[in-house]
């Protein structure tokens, strides 16, 4: 299983989340990776932790002013980055843009969807995940898994349906170990998370217990 925790905008130390993650990762064999605010990439990814962007923007070198360019996210040291998250949504032909951005510049990509039609549009992009994450759901503390487990297991039919090869993650209320486990049994690979690590009063017990079934 894959852990990416997004820190939004969150008011919280990334440095401090970014070693919690790494220490986390390392002892547990689990593959933890962080999502910090674009400023903070390259600090992030200083710690040795996995770093993802939260995002790239549409576009190549050029007049583009305000983007964020995935060619900038990669030499900050991010491997990774998010795409069409629920808290920035994007036109089809944009994802398909950023994507084509993130794999001119090296960079893994997850693109979010709300559902499993949009799983199934996103992946014919051929993005390498594919993570679905009802909005009204984020933040709730209540996991896709228990709200409504249909919308996972037909996310991972709707992904195979187009690119068997496309793994599908699953967001949106995500906060312990028992959310973990209950993504991996309904066919998910991995899990995005944010407020359940970002703001925890102990981001490495947080993470310590969401690791432990695994």
């Amino acid at each position: 299983m894959f852990v990416l925790v997004n820190l939004k905008a969150y008011p919280c130390d990334p440095i401090e989340i970014a070693e919690a993650v790494r220490d986390v990762s390392d002892a547990s064999g689990v593959d933890i990776a962080v999502a910090p605010q674009t400023a903070h990439l390259s600090q992030v990814a200083e710690t040795g932790v996995e770093t993802w962007g939260q995002h790239v923007s549409p576009v190549e070198h050029g007049s583009h002013t305000g983007s964020t360019l995935a060619e900038a996210v990669a030499d900050a040291g991010a491997t990774g980055t998010m795409l069409n998250h629920s808290e920035n949504r994007l036109k089809l032909a944009d994802i398909d843009a950023g994507l084509d951005a993130a794999e001119r510049a090296g960079l893994d990509t997850t693109v979010c969807a709300n559902n499993p039609e949009q799983v199934g549009a996103v992946a014919a992009l051929g993005p390498n995940a594919v993570a679905v994450e009802p909005p009204e759901l984020i933040g709730t503390g209540t996991p896709v898994s228990k709200a409504d487990p249909d919308i996972v297991t037909d996310a991972v039919a709707a992904a195979e349906a187009v690119d068997e090869n496309v793994s599908v993650f699953c967001g949106a209320g995500i906060s312990t170990g028992e959310d973990l486990v209950s993504a991996r049994e309904l066919g998910a690979e991995g899990v995005l998370l944010a407020s359940g690590v970002a703001k925890a009063d102990d981001p490495t017990a947080a993470l310590e217990d969401l690791v432990s079934p695994l």
